[in-house]
């Protein structure tokens, strides 16, 4: 916490609470903490909670991986982890009177724990310091509402409105109707994001069965919006859960239906709070540098962005994903789009990652690499019009593992994210992927084994 008198006022404040929800966000963006009693709260909150160092290196099933060297043979011992300043609050969605709180690993010395994703972001906007610059972020993440019931044969499928299940022919997008047929969900995350001072902002149906939208506002610190990202996200499945529901962020839940992205919108400004993309006459010299390092480190970066088998299943044509290394002005069907509708908000929206993604590793990987390319002064290249792609425009990787060897052999990402973590990402993906290669799928089954 900023300081201990905050945590207890805010226990005061609370005299009902119970349990606190003490967590830390692992290398797949995924939660892992417990739950303390109320009387032992002020103590972790002042103190630090000791966790298993391995804990940030899990793979997607929570086992852990031996070979990014911080479990098997090391004795698997514990790291200290403390508060991040503004996460102690409500959540509203449980029946038990509960807070949670974002935890940060540190090393004995202090610094930041290099296992950590919140750390390896902060490492990169040290960066932007050095230069006087600060990015100003917002992210927008796409899910799916979903029938709680599922089965081997039918894994996924629309909630019921009041109308009855979502039919074939149907998109719906921007449907006010549809919003209002969830209304409870969606007034108890609002009502969550306001509690945990999350400022969401819009709230949109978009074009799958069940698919919605929810966008963040812009905040001048790329750690908060990380978080913003990781508790939404949280809220989103909780609310979700406690209406009967169950909330999806993978990344292609429907084979021919939409995916679900995680864009990212941001801009820089100097001491002074100008935007520094925004130029007299239009888009400024950096801002184009900042395109051609997010063009040029785009492939390196996509191991990252799209960090599951089934992320790759979002990424092929007229999926309004990208499939391009390409930028244009206003144009959704680039991988980076730039924004110049109004001065003051000229920027940058990086469409590539998907929503299953660690939002920390993604704005580490996004940022770095616009600030790579004011450094070094890339040209991006000439934009694209409409969906017309040029031979010269890169394809992105379509394939995982291709996409995990290339980041594990690149200087992109070992200058981003360290060399220890660029080893210990790479380890977790390969685990993943040798657990995906042992798996026979149902049409595997269906297209051979009587066929062939």
């Amino acid at each position: 916490m900023d300081d201990i008198s905050s945590a207890q006022v805010f226990l005061d404040s609370n005299p009902d609470i119970e349990v606190l929800e003490a967590f830390v966000i692992d290398v797949n963006g995924v939660p892992r903490g417990k739950w303390i009693p109320r009387e032992r709260a002020l103590d972790i909150l002042s103190k630090g909670m000791a966790m298993p160092r391995s804990v940030y290196a899990l793979d997607v099933w929570g086992r852990d991986v031996n070979a990014a060297g911080l479990a098997e043979g090391t004795g698997d011992p514990d790291g200290l982890c403390f508060p991040v300043p503004g996460t102690l609050s409500r959540v509203t969605w449980l029946n038990r009177p509960t807070a949670q709180v974002l935890l940060g690993m540190r090393d004995p010395d202090g610094q930041g724990f290099y296992g950590d994703p919140r750390q390896i972001l902060a490492n990169v906007l040290r960066g932007f310091t050095k230069l006087g610059l600060t990015p100003v972020v917002a992210t927008e993440l796409e899910f799916y509402l979903i029938d709680p019931v599922r089965s081997a044969l039918d894994p996924v499928r629309p909630p019921n409105s009041r109308d009855g299940r979502w039919h074939t022919g149907q998109t719906q997008v921007l449907s006010i109707s549809e919003l209002q047929d969830f209304e409870p969900v969606f007034h108890g995350i609002a009502s969550a994001a306001r509690a945990q001072g999350i400022p969401a902002d819009t709230t949109l149906r978009e074009n799958g069965p069940g698919q919605y939208e929810i966008n963040l506002n812009h905040v001048p610190d790329a750690l908060k919006a990380a978080d913003f990202a990781v508790l939404l996200k949280r809220i989103v499945k909780g609310v979700a859960r406690a209406n009967d529901l169950d909330a999806t962020f993978m990344a292609k839940p429907y084979g021919s239906q939409a995916g679900s992205g995680m864009h990212v919108h941001f801009s820089l400004i100097d001491e002074t709070g100008t935007n520094v993309y925004a130029g007299e006459d239009g888009p400024a010299e950096r801002l184009f540098h900042s395109v051609g390092g997010l063009l040029e480190n785009m492939n390196d970066s996509m191991a990252v962005f799209a960090p599951h088998a089934n992320s790759y299943r979002r990424l092929r044509p007229s999926e309004h994903a990208p499939t391009y290394a390409s930028w244009g002005f206003d144009n959704r069907s680039a991988a980076v789009r730039v924004i110049t509708a109004s001065r003051p908000a000229t920027r940058i929206e990086h469409r590539v990652a998907g929503s299953d993604t660690n939002p920390y590793l993604v704005l580490a990987m996004i940022l770095n690499a616009a600030l790579t390319g004011i450094r070094e002064k890339r040209n991006p290249g000439g934009a694209i019009t409409g969906d017309d792609h040029a031979v010269s425009h890169e394809p992105l990787p379509t394939n995982w593992d291709y996409a995990v060897q290339q980041f594990a052999k690149s200087t992109f990402a070992y200058a981003t994210l360290g060399p220890k973590y660029r080893a210990l990402y790479t380890a977790c993906k390969q685990q993943e992927i040798q657990e995906f290669s042992l798996r026979v799928t149902d049409v595997e089954y269906d297209a051979y084994i009587r066929t062939v």
